[in-house]
């Protein structure tokens, strides 16, 4: 079993908050990811079939999010396949009060940002009871035929059961993708809405259950199979509960799943809370509401329920709100860098949200390297060499911009040119002399057109620890080169006590 302590210091000594060369930035070796991945063309969502096939979210903006009716109807056929299970419980206490878990978001891409991640993944996996995947768990539409490239074949040798949360990716399909393989559920009728938004709504696929059969073979071991009672759901364990629930397309749950929800928040042991949405991203906070009244955030923040984290998926990259609640901390977290193409970070505004203070913030990739990927993107793409910043430059503008100090070592730093003002102007942070929304812009479409397959990813992933008194949660970073593949870099470290005083 590897030493994750160690791992971990070993680990901070080479990320992105110490040098260039730990954000990936200097790459004398391409990973041996790259020997896993099968389908060389990559993954593009500038493809216009891509982005037909995913229309089903536009629809559910314009007429409304038809999930929570066929939630119902997954709900109903699991309870008549299961009439005892009631709580949705996985039992984990087997694992003792000392274990840990992995948690990751937004995975299933099938190409190499995806499988940059999993050298890392094993290694920093080995001996843990089990794996979580945080929303949508295969793109673009959750396609039960899409499960071998894009989650079997990638964690074939992960030894232990992975669990999830769909994404509203996965809801594309009716979810009869996810709850075939997650819950060994087939379809059930009436997935598709009626009246206009039917007529244009994306059908559910057909699964091709052999090849499917022959997918699942590649995670057939006993200790890596496991069925999970729901889309939503709780893991039992001996000192915490791990409670997932389902968002659907667009941010919420129905009744059924609130009252669930209540209850077994109302258990005294600590939780963590995993969610296909985060509640806190961007300097934003979206509490998710309940059908019938109240917030998903009311019940994690409501002290006797014991929540001391709260983790999504949805947004590709790594953030972290330590939001103060009464008297106790409770740590919000966005964890969506498990395989898909990486959302900007640099168009994050200065932190002020629920009171957290910006140098109490952390993110991954850091905002200047952020900011310095994209600028040498779109520096090739639009043939403009001067829109390029290097990430010197780019820390030095994200610093003057937002008003911290440089989260990596610099020396002065160079001058903030006209030049650099510009590029980042363009590129969504710096303001332009009359209002337009870029960064907005910038992060709702221009990261998602803008997916590649050369280090540096800015992939990462959690290490969840736990003991009798304490919670510790680590952010583990992929960049696709071999030196930081051998020695992952931590980027993110928090301890929470479990324990009353």
């Amino acid at each position: 079993m590897v030493d994750v302590a160690n791992a971990a210091e070993r680990g901070r000594q080479v990320s992105s908050r110490k040098s260039e060369k730990g954000a990936g930035w200097e790459c004398d070796q391409i990973g041996t990811f790259a020997e896993l991945v099968l389908n060389r063309h990559s993954f593009t969502w500038l493809n216009p079939k891509t982005l037909w096939r995913s229309r089903n979210e536009i629809l559910a903006l314009l007429f409304g999010d038809p999930s929570n009716d066929a939630r119902r109807r997954w709900m109903a056929a699991l309870r008549e396949r299961d009439p005892g299970e009631v709580d949705l419980r996985i039992d984990h206490r087997d694992l003792g009060d000392t274990y840990s878990f992995l948690v990751l978001g937004d995975t299933g891409e099938g190409d190499f940002s995806q499988y940059a991640v999993v050298p890392g993944l094993l290694k920093l996996g080995e001996g843990t009871g089990f794996a979580v995947i945080a929303s949508d768990v295969i793109y673009p539409t959750g396609s039960g035929n899409e499960y071998e490239d894009k989650f079997f074949r990638p964690y074939q040798e992960y030894q232990a059961p992975i669990y999830a949360v769909p994404g509203n990716h996965d809801w594309y399909d009716g979810l009869g993708g996810f709850m075939r393989v997650f819950c060994g559920l087939p379809t059930v009728d009436g997935l598709s809405p009626g009246g206009l938004r039917g007529l244009l709504w994306r059908k559910p696929e057909k699964i091709d259950e052999a090849r499917l059969a022959e997918a699942m073979t590649r995670r057939s071991r006993p200790e890596q199979v496991s069925r999970q009672p729901g889309p939503y759901w709780m893991i039992e364990l001996a000192n915490l509960l791990v409670v997932a629930i389902d968002t659907g397309i667009t941010n919420g749950i129905d009744a059924d799943q609130g009252a669930w929800l209540r209850r077994v928040s109302a258990d005294p042991r600590p939780k963590v809370l995993i969610t296909g949405k985060p509640i806190y991203v961007n300097n934003e906070y979206h509490p998710c509401p309940i059908e019938g009244g109240g917030t998903v955030d009311e019940i994690v923040r409501d002290p006797a329920h014991r929540y001391v984290a709260a983790i999504g998926g949805d947004v590709h990259n790594y953030q972290r709100y330590p939001v103060r609640v009464g008297d106790r901390t409770i740590q919000y977290i966005v964890s969506g860098g498990g395989g898909a193409f990486t959302h900007a970070t640099h168009t994050i505004p200065r932190v002020d949200v629920a009171g957290v203070p910006e140098d109490s913030f952390k993110c991954y990739p850091l905002r200047g390297d952020s900011l310095s990927f994209y600028s040498l993107q779109y520096s090739r793409r639009l043939r403009m060499r001067w829109l390029y910043l290097t990430p010197e430059e780019s820390l030095a503008i994200m610093s003057a911009r937002i008003g911290n100090n440089p989260p990596r070592p610099t020396d002065a730093g160079p001058r903030i040119t006209r030049r650099m003002r510009w590029a980042a102007r363009l590129l969504g942070i710096w303001p332009f002399p009359f209002h337009l929304p870029v960064g907005k812009f910038f992060h709702r479409y221009v990261s998602e057109l803008n997916d590649w397959d050369t280090p540096p990813f800015f992939k990462s992933f959690l290490h969840l620890s736990v003991t009798p008194e304490e919670l510790r949660i680590r952010c583990f970073a992929a960049t696709g080169c071999l030196a930081q593949e051998l020695e992952p870099p931590m980027e993110d470290d928090v301890g929470i006590p479990l324990t009353t005083s």
